[in-house]
């Protein structure tokens, strides 16, 4: 039964502070309750009120609360809260991560599961050991399936909480014939044999512990009076499988999370978990948090209004008592280049007005987006900091990669030819590299040196020796190419022809695609360079800048890194079709990757308190080619009363010449199919273009990164253009100028 104001006084002292919903959420102690806390409302507050209230009141024991985080940084800051509210720390309940508390009871019933209660809990590193071990008997072809993919399979297997006996003939069906499956039950078997379990099977094993032993449910089912679970929106079904289980007892089951920052369905989170809520505990209470202390009006009102697009979500308008402050900055830009530019000149304005760098933050949708802006940074001097990964330069396979033009450039480099002889994997293990090393020693020379020698004699054995003997080939042929190769068209000869781009093709892992997007921007990166010494020398002299004291730093990150932080001003580049909505997730998961993208978007722009910024520009260069963008469809969907346009024809690079006046590019009037229509001039809600329409098919026109060309069909804004170098193009008619005005 809930708490009445008689029953207990509004007046307790961690009441007070609190607005309508949080003191709902708070008071709501019996029976199941999902609290939707909107981005910036006070779920953390809530939560640990709840908790407080609940030991305060004799309610329920510390051994008594079941409180379920995402992190152990989270868990730590819920304990110290809770203490500061008490005033005295509290111990004795079961307060942690879903994997902390599972290993916990798990510990307690090992033997129920076939383990000893001093089982090891294997990291990543260890987890891909024991599948490399365990590949040469299970007839996969480890170049299509490395151990990694064979891993990631696995992984969302327990996190569906599919035990092997329970995968279906139709979940294995595209895993290599089955085979994954056959190693799954080998992997599984191998665990039990050496005592250990990977951090998927401590709620696997929890879900088999209780589902077999009813007396061991039923106790704990007894023992948990209350349990409350943060950031529910990221559970996955194991997790959320669990939960349901401990909650059968008492049915105080408090779910906090916000399914409108549901953003990981990529590695499990289901956001069907806080959407059927309802219908899996009949009687619940919804509460919905939508007061934000964080951003202002005109930032909130452009988020709700691009989320309310969604239609997987239950709904909440958040809204704020603050002041509406700056409407939402939506600006066009000729390329990634000017880009940055761009930022970087605006967050040196900012600066000059007394913003701290700290409270300044760029969210990029792909991580090969941050090479542009480190390498303004760095030419303005402004510190800068990278969240959630190394910077771009310090990537696993950038650094390859360079590796393999720095034995290109300079065949006597022994650190960088160490590093990739084995990379991808020829068969070279250690013994062969201390053999080189000897004999490099012995010769006085490079270990390049000593590899093509060596390969000439009986040292090692055959395959070995094949094996240097086609990448030392490899090298000479490619270093014979500098000469007339242009630097871009050699790194991609050079990350082909070694396989290491292959590498990464194969490699079915999560994040395989973005270290290959990173490679191709690492080509592009080089192509801005004259020659390849100068390249190398830049990349040098980038890693020589190290953060040093932390001290005012702008954050650089991605957007899923940004989740739960906050900024005074936060940069949102990238918002073009393909970026962003990204077009894997499209391609992957349709309408409902669609709308993890937007919530996505949505995440993005509530990180900002006080000014956010979006941008998107006409030209990408990816892969080493340049590509017409096309603004993203969110920018559509951004409520034109929340958001101000900037018009600045210069913006959409400085060859243009586009006149004051010329027609406009509405920011409400794309399709979601990309057909653009005219608004009138002097509408405020657009961008200034020109239109097809003042382009004859024949017309001779230039463009600033193809050239010149011929028209050869009009459509609305877009124009098919033969270039004469360039072939075929479809670009926008803003971006072309008649060829009789160009140079």
């Amino acid at each position: 039964m809930n708490d009445s104001p008689a029953a207990m006084p509004d007046t307790a002292d961690y009441l007070t502070e609190l607005n309508d919903g949080q003191r709902q959420a708070v008071l709501a102690t019996e029976g199941p309750v999902l609290v939707l806390a909107g981005a910036g409302t006070g779920k953390t507050r809530v939560l640990t009120t709840r908790l407080a209230h609940i030991l305060t009141t004799g309610r329920a024991g510390p051994g008594q609360i079941l409180a379920v985080t995402f992190t152990n940084k989270a868990a730590r800051e819920m304990k110290d809260r809770i203490a500061m509210l008490l005033g005295r720390p509290v111990e004795g309940w079961w307060l942690g991560t879903f994997h902390a508390l599972a290993a916990r009871l798990l510990r307690r019933h090992a033997e129920l599961v076939g383990l000893k209660p001093n089982f090891t809990i294997l990291d990543t590193d260890d987890q891909i050991r024991l599948v490399k071990q365990l590949l040469p008997g299970s007839r996969l072809d480890d170049k299509k399936w490395p151990a990694r993919a064979v891993l990631g399979a696995i992984e969302r297997w327990k996190d569906r909480a599919l035990t092997p006996d329970r995968v279906t003939p139709a979940e294995q069906a595209h895993l290599a014939d089955g085979a994954i499956l056959r190693l799954y039950h080998a992997y599984q078997d191998r665990l039990l044999t050496v005592n250990a379990c990977d951090f998927g099977d401590l709620l696997l094993h929890n879900l088999t512990l209780l589902g077999a032993n009813a007396e061991v449910a039923a106790s704990y089912q007894r023992q948990f009076r209350y349990i409350l679970v943060d950031e529910y929106q990221d559970a996955n079904v194991a997790q959320y499988l669990w939960l349901r289980l401990l909650a059968q007892g008492h049915r105080n089951l408090c779910c906090v999370g916000d399914d409108d920052q549901s953003i990981y369905g990529w590695r499990g989170a289901e956001v069907g978990n806080i959407l059927r809520f309802e219908n899996d505990f009949p009687g619940a209470q919804v509460i919905r948090l939508e007061r934000n202390y964080r951003s202002t009006g005109h930032i909130l009102g452009a988020a709700s209004g691009l989320i309310a697009h969604n239609r997987g979500r239950l709904g909440k308008t958040l809204w704020t008592e603050d002041e509406e402050g700056d409407k939402v900055k939506v600006r066009a830009l000729w390329d990634g280049q000017e880009e940055a530019r761009a930022i970087g000149e605006e967050i040196e304005a900012l600066q000059r007005h007394g913003q701290r760098l700290g409270g300044i933050a760029i969210l990029v949708r792909a991580g090969f987006q941050m090479r542009e802006f480190e390498e303004r940074f760095l030419t303005l001097g402004v510190p800068y900091r990278v969240v959630g990964g190394p910077r771009f330069y310090e990537r696993q396979e950038i650094r390859d990669a360079v590796a393999y033009l720095r034995v290109v450039h300079q065949p006597d480099d022994d650190l960088a030819f160490e590093r990739i002889i084995n990379t991808p994997r020829r068969g070279i293990g250690d013994t062969t590299v201390r053999v080189l090393h000897q004999a490099a020693r012995g010769q006085r020379a490079s270990l390049f040196e000593a590899a093509r020698r060596i390969v000439e004699t009986d040292e090692l054995g055959s395959a070995v020796r094949r094996s240097l003997a086609s990448l030392t080939r490899d090298f000479v042929r490619w270093q014979g190419l500098g000469a007339d190769t242009g630097n871009a068209e050699l790194v991609g000869i050079v990350l082909d022809e070694s396989g290491y781009t292959g590498m990464w093709q194969a490699d079915k892992s999560p994040d395989a695609p973005g270290r290959l997007e990173n490679l191709k921007e690492l080509v592009a990166a080089i192509a801005e360079f004259p020659d390849l010494g100068g390249f190398l020398e830049h990349v040098s002299l980038v890693l020589e800048v190290t953060e040093g004291d932390p001290g005012d730093m702008a954050t650089l990150m991605t957007l899923h890194s940004a989740k739960g932080l906050e900024f005074d001003v936060v940069f949102l580049p990238g918002w073009e079709e393909g970026l962003f909505p990204h077009k894997r997730a499209l391609d992957e998961s349709g309408v409902s990757g669609l709308e993890e993208e937007r919530r996505l978007a949505y995440v993005g722009l509530t990180r900002a308190r006080r000014r956010a910024d979006v941008s998107f520009v006409a030209n990408r260069r990816l892969y080493n080619q340049w590509q017409v963008a096309m603004p993203s469809r969110f920018i559509d969907e951004l409520p034109p009363a929340h958001v101000e346009v900037e018009k600045n024809p210069s913006q959409f690079g400085r060859t243009q010449g586009l006149a004051e006046g010329a027609a406009v590019w509405p920011i409400q009037a794309r399709s979601v199919a990309g057909g653009l229509r005219r608004r009138a001039p002097g509408d405020t809600g657009a961008i200034a273009v020109a239109e097809a329409q003042d382009y004859a098919v024949g017309a001779r026109v230039f463009h600033v990164k193809f050239g010149y060309g011929l028209v050869t069909a009009a459509e609305g804004s877009k124009l098919d253009i033969d270039f004469d170098k360039a072939g075929t193009k479809k670009v926008m008619a803003s971006f072309v100028q008649p060829a009789d005005r160009a140079g």
